[in-house]
């Protein structure tokens, strides 16, 4: 097969789950090619095998994957416009259905609602909270409140309010398209624990590289 003159465009990403035990290139980012005979051939070309009993996770050098073309292309002139290094996890859906999931679900939204319940209510029992709207309510009207007043009802609105528009939720509505504070910090973890786990492997020699 000749590749002579031709270009293989190569992005490759750095983190994929696949529910599949057999990696392939089409698998690993996208591919173009002026010429579809030789993009569709490579798109097939097997890179690793995820085996019972083996690590579900591992990372898959660029060069490899260079190399693996070249056996059956070597004319073929590779550009990677990606990542160097792909972490590639073997994902079981099985595993992640049932009544377990559930119970998780319900047991980590539990966690977070009465965690931040409480949270809240402790903040607001170290600065007093009740006093502080009882002396703002008692110099501005000139008499003390009779019970709850407007303030502790505007704190309270507000309050929630403050909240989602800091998540930028309504149930399953997003209010604008911009990213939440916690979706930029989430990005900037997976980015981090990804950089991790590839120089661990690099490190530890686990990196399917190139011989």
């Amino acid at each position: 097969m000749s590749a002579n003159n031709v270009t293989l465009y190569l992005k490759a990403e750095q983190n994929i789950e696949l529910q599949s035990e057999d990696v392939y290139i089409k698998d690993i980012g996208k591919i173009t090619c002026t010429d579809e005979n030789i993009m569709a051939k490579v798109k097939t070309i097997k890179l690793h095998h995820f085996k019972e009993g083996e690590p579900q996770r591992q990372v898959i050098s660029i060069l490899k994957v260079i190399e693996e073309i070249n056996r059956i292309y070597p004319n073929i002139t590779i550009e990677n416009l990606g990542e160097a290094d792909m972490l590639i996890e073997h994902i079981d859906v099985n595993r992640h259905k049932g009544l377990g999931q559930w119970i998780k679900l319900v047991f980590v939204a539990a966690i977070s609602f009465f965690g931040t319940a409480f949270t809240i209510m402790a903040f607001h029992n170290d600065i007093s909270i009740n006093k502080i709207f009882s002396q703002v309510y008692e110099q501005v009207m000139g008499y003390p409140a009779d019970g709850y007043s407007i303030l502790e009802f505007s704190y309270s609105i507000g309050l929630a309010v403050g909240i989602i528009l800091f998540f930028n939720h309504i149930g399953g509505r997003r209010i604008t398209k911009d990213p939440t504070p916690i979706e930029v910090e989430m990005r900037v973890y997976e980015a981090d624990v990804n950089k991790a786990l590839i120089e661990t492997a690099d490190r530890e020699g686990k990196t399917i590289d190139v011989s």
